[in-house]
């Protein structure tokens, strides 16, 4: 049987290397790429699809939840990191893990020291500065997952956007994930609206844009997670799951969101 790693040229075999740059992540190619952080950012867009939206005075973020098979329960993919901040997650679930316990530590070593809550920004930051130093050195590989976080502080509601190339942007509303580019489109024509929005018509167009990524277009208490977070005393980030969802899910058979115009720019 032929192999199909070689091909005959000239008369003789000559071995076929995929890729002689992604070895490591320390070894760029020609074309100026580091392939094995391209390769953690195609993990992400592998991963289901999650959704982050904001107002002035809330964030709430969505999630579409996989399982397995029949026999499995669904994956986890929104995780609590302080009381006034939390992530969801597209890609490797166990490098997500490892990056939501760094970021509770460093919730908890701030609120020790200096008595009050982590900044959003701050702690987008650190974790910005964990993944980077994956990507320069030879001994480890860059983290395989993107983080939506949504959060709270002084300066009011937050969404940001960590990329496993330590990259870190903020947005008014923003997604990731398979087949996430049809829930951008969602949020694109309707994100200059998202700043005056009551909480119920916010998480309304998140599970919008969240309906949009589904492969069936169906979304339900199963599949689905909502996590909710503002700037209210009592609005502090809680994960809603299972039978707590369906409240907001059937805000979904009300009367459709009226079209707003199309916005340009979404990135702040």
């Amino acid at each position: 049987h032929a192999d199909p790693c070689f091909t005959k040229q000239g008369g003789r075999c000559r071995r076929m290397f995929r890729n002689q740059y992604d070895t490591d992540v320390t070894t760029w190619s020609p074309q100026g790429r580091i392939h094995q952080v391209e390769y953690a950012m195609e993990a992400v867009k592998q991963g289901s699809a999650c959704i982050g939206v904001r107002s002035k005075k809330h964030a709430v973020l969505t999630a579409l939840k996989r399982s397995a098979n029949d026999m499995s329960s669904y994956q986890k993919k929104i995780f609590k990191v302080d009381e006034h901040v939390g992530i969801a997650i597209s890609g490797l679930t166990a490098d997500a893990r490892s990056l939501c316990k760094y970021m509770r530590t460093e919730c908890l070593q701030h609120k020790y020291v200096y008595e009050s809550p982590q900044t959003v920004q701050r702690l987008v930051v650190d974790v910005a500065d964990k993944c980077q130093v994956c990507t320069q050195s030879s001994s480890s590989r860059p983290f395989g997952v993107g983080l939506l976080v949504a959060g709270v502080d002084q300066t009011g509601p937050h969404i940001y956007y960590n990329c496993p190339s330590g990259n870190y942007f903020e947005y008014k509303a923003f997604t990731i994930g398979a087949r996430s580019q049809a829930a951008k489109t969602y949020l694109e024509k309707h994100f200059d609206t998202f700043a005056d929005c009551e909480l119920e018509q916010l998480v309304k167009h998140a599970l919008t844009a969240l309906k949009e990524t589904s492969q069936n277009g169906d979304i339900n208490a199963l599949n689905a997670s909502v996590s909710i977070v503002g700037i209210g005393p009592d609005e502090t980030f809680k994960v809603y799951d299972g039978e707590d969802v369906q409240k907001y899910i059937d805000l979904l058979d009300k009367d459709e969101i009226a079209e707003a115009p199309a916005g340009d720019v979404m990135q702040e």
